[in-house]
């Protein structure tokens, strides 16, 4: 079976992986992304999700995935097990984001981080004007209920880079359209017009 088109975000990512690469996906949902590598680039794939729903969604792909906590299972994988390994729209969601990161260089010669732009005119507008968190299609939780409790922007992850101690290799700054399935990279003022970002890492 073909793999199904993926997001606008997600396409970015995959143009990035070389084929059979080994690949780790952090969160990976319902594995979508690994799934799609799997079929158009023959990557070998292992995903790690905490909900036991998505989880069922890997399985019946034919994805393999293990359950659990991202922060607990990374321990027990060796150095450069994998190619890649890949946090798409999770690290804003994490306790520790440093340790998370340091981790996947640990694991993976590479790898790749996307998340919401919190400096994205529209959420500084929106505090500006109402005085309340923002509520934006990017950012679609009221404050009691998020998920998301780390806010960063494009430029706080490019300072990041230097505490932490990592390379930043490529970058893209997306917006993306209704449907997600279609998007364009930004390049004027990212840090202020972009919804997403995702960006390529190595070690420093």
């Amino acid at each position: 079976m073909k793999a199904e088109p993926l997001r606008y975000d997600l396409k970015i990512i995959a143009s990035w992986i070389k084929p059979g690469s080994k690949v780790l996906g952090m969160g990976c949902g319902e594995g979508d992304l690994l799934y799609w590598l799997k079929k158009e680039k023959n990557v070998r794939e292992r995903g790690i999700e905490i909900q036991e729903s998505k989880v069922i969604k890997c399985i019946e792909k034919g994805v393999s995935v293990l359950q659990g906590d991202i922060n607990e299972e990374m321990a027990d994988y060796p150095d450069n097990a994998f190619d890649y390994a890949i946090c798409s729209q999770t690290l804003q969601q994490v306790y520790e984001p440093s340790n998370l990161i340091q981790s996947m260089m640990r694991v993976a010669k590479k790898g790749v981080v996307s998340f919401p732009n919190f400096g994205h005119i529209k959420v500084r507008l929106h505090l500006a004007f109402t005085g309340c968190a923002p509520v934006t299609k990017e950012l679609p939780y009221s404050w009691h209920d998020t998920p998301n409790i780390r806010v960063l922007s494009l430029n706080d992850f490019q300072k990041f880079s230097d505490q932490v101690g990592f390379k930043v290799l490529k970058r893209a700054a997306i917006n993306t359209k209704s449907n997600q399935g279609h998007g364009k990279k930004v390049t004027f003022f990212p840090n202020l017009f972009a919804t997403y970002g995702i960006f390529l890492i190595g070690k420093k």
